[in-house]
């Protein structure tokens, strides 16, 4: 007989079948991920249990099931070692033990009023090429991104966050054709009343079926009014372990590879993932450049027109002249040259995002160039209004976020009209009524200008600027966490003496 491990654990059995059932959904796991089917062998129950999408299934009928019914000796934890001929096999008698086992892609079998449940580690190998996110770019960091699988995706987040502490609630969403819609999170660290929240948003959904995450995501907005993305969605992994390690919550849906983060700020659209690779400095450097280029995007051509239309003061003497001279020959008012140029530049932007990449890149640096050029040798616009929009069509690709890349660009249309109708004091009051509609917004009940407003400086060092990790004992706190520390500050304050 081969040998067996056995661990030395606080026995927590022997049970009744009922008993034993019990305790594992209560104590273990959520019941709607344990499958837990009990089999007659002679006079005797055998319990097999285990998590679906962490196992082989074919394997368990192979190597476990078929050995288990074909058994003719008597059933007991003795004699399924001895029939089932696996090396993998172990004698465990504690609950929390069973639970890690099963949280790492072990089957367990258990006979009815044994001291001891058999564990055999049949875990699924997901097959999969690392590929590199479509929508996210990574230059440093895990490549990995999700897939249209639901079953592989919780695979892939237990691999890479196999603690007992991770829930993934199951919820189905659609009435004729319902989807296996999964609200993951820390059950120690995520807010309990932002749980309840998404938890009671998906299950009051009243539609015919989900053809993607972002179709759930425009049901359960705090503000369905609002042009601007409450809710970051990601296909990167390493973002949503990140997202969850912090306290957020994420929710996924089968047949769709992007997992959409809860709650989230208007700041958590300006960071990326690579941002926690690099040294702290350069880092910190990157996000400043984010927060200037989408000012750049908002600000530049609306400034242009208050400039050229109502205060010229504002422009250097210098300057001033090569722009008079430049708009002496264009015949348009200085917003409608505005309008014209910006309504070209996004139809070159759309036509190249539809074509495919190769021609799509073709065609809009040729575009542009060829555009620009006809457009001022044919006195339609002055050539400082084209290096203009073209810096602040650039600056609108540092934003990490398509969607908040997107918002940025639309809300400069309504900036500039005001600013051509009313001057600074229509570009002030522009930027007024964003600011107030800003203050205003939530993303699960929680304030979307976090940290900023409701102010919190503690979190400063997480949404506008980086810090060495060392300092970052805490999580983020306008999130509310339950456990609010990341690791012991007094602990990581410890400097080693120099004769040690």
């Amino acid at each position: 007989m081969r040998p067996v491990k056995k661990r030395a654990n606080q026995a927590d059995l022997p049970l009744s079948m009922d008993e034993f059932e019990n305790k594992l959904e209560t104590e273990v796991l959520n019941s709607q991920d344990l499958s837990f089917t009990v089999y007659k062998q002679e006079n005797k129950q055998v319990a097999v249990f285990y998590i679906p999408y962490l196992v082989d299934s074919t394997k368990i009928e192979q190597q476990v099931l078929n050995n288990l019914l074909d058994m003719q000796t008597e059933c007991t934890a003795d004699s399924i070692l001895s029939e089932i001929p696996l090396s993998s096999g172990e004698q465990v008698s504690s609950i929390r033990t069973i639970r890690n086992k099963l949280t790492e892609g072990y089957v367990g079998l258990y006979v009815e009023q044994e001291n001891q449940v058999i564990m055999y580690e049949l875990g699924k190998t997901e097959k999969r090429a690392l590929e590199k996110a479509e929508t996210e770019s990574v230059v440093v960091g895990p490549l990995i991104a999700f897939t249209e699988s639901l079953e592989s995706n919780l695979n892939i987040i237990n691999w890479r966050m196999n603690t007992p502490d991770l829930a993934m609630e199951k919820v189905e969403v659609g009435k004729r054709n319902p989807k296996e819609t999964r609200i993951i999170y820390l059950k120690s660290v995520a807010n309990e009343t932002d749980v309840n929240t998404m938890r009671q948003r998906l299950s009051d959904l009243e539609i015919d079926m989900v053809e993607d995450i972002h179709i759930i995501k425009q049901y359960i907005l705090d503000s369905s009014t609002s042009i601007f993305a409450q809710f970051v969605s990601s296909e990167l992994v390493d973002r949503s372990m990140y997202a969850i390690k912090s306290g957020k919550i994420i929710v996924m849906v089968e047949d769709s590879p992007f997992a959409l983060i809860a709650p989230s700020t208007l700041f958590s659209f300006f960071e990326s993932t690579e941002d926690r690779y690099f040294h702290w400095t350069l880092s910190m450097f990157v996000r400043f450049l984010r927060f200037l280029a989408a000012f750049v995007t908002l600000l530049l051509t609306p400034m242009y027109v208050v400039a050229t239309t109502y205060h010229y003061e504002l422009v250097p003497s210098q300057l001033l002249v090569s722009l008079g001279e430049s708009r002496s020959v264009v015949p348009f008012p200085p917003l409608i040259e505005v309008f014209l140029i910006e309504l070209v530049i996004e139809l070159l932007r759309e036509a190249g995002a539809r074509l495919p990449t190769k021609v799509g890149q073709t065609i809009g640096i040729v575009g542009g160039v060829v555009v620009g050029t006809a457009a001022v040798q044919a006195g339609i616009s002055s050539n400082i209004l084209i290096i203009l929009v073209t810096m602040s069509a650039l600056a609108s690709y540092a934003t990490p976020s398509y969607v908040m890349g997107n918002t940025i660009r639309f809300v400069r249309f309504p900036l500039f009209f005001l600013a051509g109708f009313y001057g600074i004091i229509g570009l002030m009051f522009g930027i007024c009524l964003l600011v107030i509609h800003l203050v205003r917004l939530e993303s699960l009940g929680r304030p979307y200008l976090a940290p900023l407003y409701p102010l919190r400086l503690a979190d400063f060092n997480k949404a506008f600027y980086r810090l060495p990790e060392q300092t970052k004992y805490k999580r983020f706190l306008s999130y509310r966490p339950k456990d609010k520390q990341l690791f012991n500050k007094e602990r990581a304050a410890k400097r080693r003496d120099i004769d040690e």
